[in-house]
């Protein structure tokens, strides 16, 4: 072996209840690399990765850190030797303060056991200032934004001086600037030596801050290469087994009447003056930069917040949702975009989680029909492509595009005539992402109206057939999706451009291309 090598994962083989989760997989990584490892959801990133963190124990094969063999019985033994995992489900307490959350497990204590509550402190708002984030030390995580705990996570790593830092998935919460800060970060840990294996399903993020890569398929290694001597398609092809198409999704057709009409909606302090309408078989989308108040619109139209002004009509009925409930009685559908915490139930099953906002259509004097939720779900399973060999088992056990897909399939057992995606394909991968599109356009053809939020522009630029694009609050353009461009929606969205008179005047249903 090399001495370049810091970790060596040779024909690792991991099977779970007889089923082969990983055949042959092996992994190496250089020392002061970004590596990235890639696959589509399924295709052993996750185990082959807690194998290396002491989670699981391989079936065979072999592990080499910096060219000794070693086995990792326990997460603590991986950890030991310098390896970190970051997982995409942060392990942060909430109910602990920032510099209990960094030594939590290592807390430094004098020589009478005594905490050593200044000294933790201080190194935490030193480590927490490398990362150019101005914290309190004794701020309670609960209060903080997504990407704070994250970053916090990160800086978690960085204080036990660890050499191997695996990051899954580590920008899904982040803002723009926040993505930059991090990765501007992970080049300096570059510098000094510490190795960084990079789960990711951002292309764009790969390539502007991974060394080298690794595909897995199915559970099998595909291949391995530099990022910069290959191109982004060709890493598609290796990770679906196919090209990905760059090309828009969306199909035309014509719309039928206006099913959503939102006049002058105002929320101080959020947003101001938002005017836009959606019709039968028609998909807008809603981007911009972090902050620009897209959700927190949805939020308002979905009956989570009090908007202080103006006027929204459902099917030509102006409608007044105070509360969830009353958006559903009017025919609103809402996929969030944290769907571990805001659409499904871990602990429930795959059948149960599908039929969760729709009980009604399962019950029988007092009784829930179980053949009936059955049938309904092997209907989805087949129309959505939902992977899964027992419906029975906890969600939590699906890849998370087949988590998705069974939150697109509660809502469309409801029934509802506006659905809004939030972020529809966040923390999924490019196959499944395509599957997703697809199935939004299939639904838009049967006359759905179909709102999507997104942080993405080519995301929207894919499957809208309009784009509204907002900067703080407000509505500063609104774009034919067949002549959107990146440069243009950013231009838009970071200020630098506004269509006059364009941002508070309501688009007419004649405006839109059909």
């Amino acid at each position: 072996m090399s001495n370049d090598w810091i970790v060596e994962m040779n024909d690792i083989d991991k099977a779970f209840n007889r089923v082969s989760v990983l055949k042959k997989v092996s992994l190496r990584v250089k020392k002061g690399e970004i590596h990235a490892l890639l696959g589509e959801n399924g295709a052993g990133k996750s185990t082959l990765m807690n194998i290396l963190g002491g989670v699981h124990s391989a079936d065979k094969g072999s592990i080499l850190v910096d060219g000794e063999e070693v086995v990792f019985s326990t997460p603590k033994a991986s950890q030991e030797l310098g390896i970190r995992f970051i997982h995409q489900e942060l392990n942060v307490v909430g109910d602990l303060r920032i510099y209990e959350n960094m030594f939590l497990g290592s807390e430094l204590r004098n020589k009478f056991g005594i905490i050593k509550e200044e000294e933790m402190c201080q190194q935490t708002e030193d480590i927490l200032g490398k990362l150019s984030v101005s914290l309190n030390p004794r701020e309670y995580v609960r209060n903080l934004d997504t990407s704070y705990k994250q970053l916090i996570e990160i800086a978690k790593a960085l204080l036990h001086k660890s050499r191997i830092i695996i990051m899954d998935e580590p920008t899904t919460a982040l803002a723009e600037h926040e993505v930059e800060r991090l990765f501007t970060f992970m080049r300096k840990l570059r510098q000094t030596g510490v190795s960084i294996i990079y789960i990711s399903h951002k292309l764009k993020e790969i390539e502007a801050i991974c060394d080298s890569y690794t595909v897995l398929r199915d559970g099998e290694w595909v291949g391995t290469g530099s990022v910069k001597d290959t191109a982004l398609d060709q890493i598609t092809n290796m990770m679906v087994g196919k090209s990905v198409s760059e090309e828009r999704f969306v199909q035309s057709h014509s719309f039928g009447d206006v099913v959503l009409e939102v006049k002058q909606l105002s929320c101080e302090g959020l947003f101001h003056d938002i005017n836009f309408t959606v019709r039968k078989g028609e998909i807008i989308g809603f981007t911009g930069l972090a902050g620009d108040g897209r959700t927190e619109i949805i939020e308002t139209l979905f009956g989570y917040r009090k908007h202080s002004n103006g006027v929204v009509k459902v099917n030509g009925r102006k409608v007044n949702i105070n509360h969830p409930k009353h958006a559903l009685k009017a025919g609103l559908g809402l996929v969030p975009k944290n769907r571990k915490e805001n659409a499904i139930i871990k602990d429930l099953n795959v059948i149960h989680n599908l039929t969760l906002s729709s009980m009604g259509h399962f019950e029988k004097g007092g009784f829930i029909q179980e053949k009936r939720e059955k049938s309904r779900f092997s209907y989805y399973k087949e129309k959505l492509n939902i992977k899964v060999h027992n419906p029975t088992v906890t969600i939590d056990k699906l890849s998370g595009g087949n988590q998705q897909k069974v939150v697109i399939a509660k809502w469309l057992e409801v029934g509802p005539d506006v659905l809004i995606f939030d972020n529809p394909t966040q923390g999924i991968d490019v196959g499944a992402k395509r599957e997703v599109y697809q199935h939004i356009i299939d639904l838009a053809a049967e006359g759905k109206a179909i709102i999507i939020l997104s942080s993405e522009a080519p995301e929207v630029m894919k499957v809208c057939h309009y784009i509204h694009v907002l900067y703080q609050g407000e509505m500063i353009a609104g774009i034919h999706g067949e002549d959107a461009s990146e440069d243009m929606i950013m231009g838009y969205a970071t200020g630098s451009k506004r269509e006059v008179g364009e941002g508070g005047k309501h688009r007419n249903a004649t405006t839109a291309k059909s």
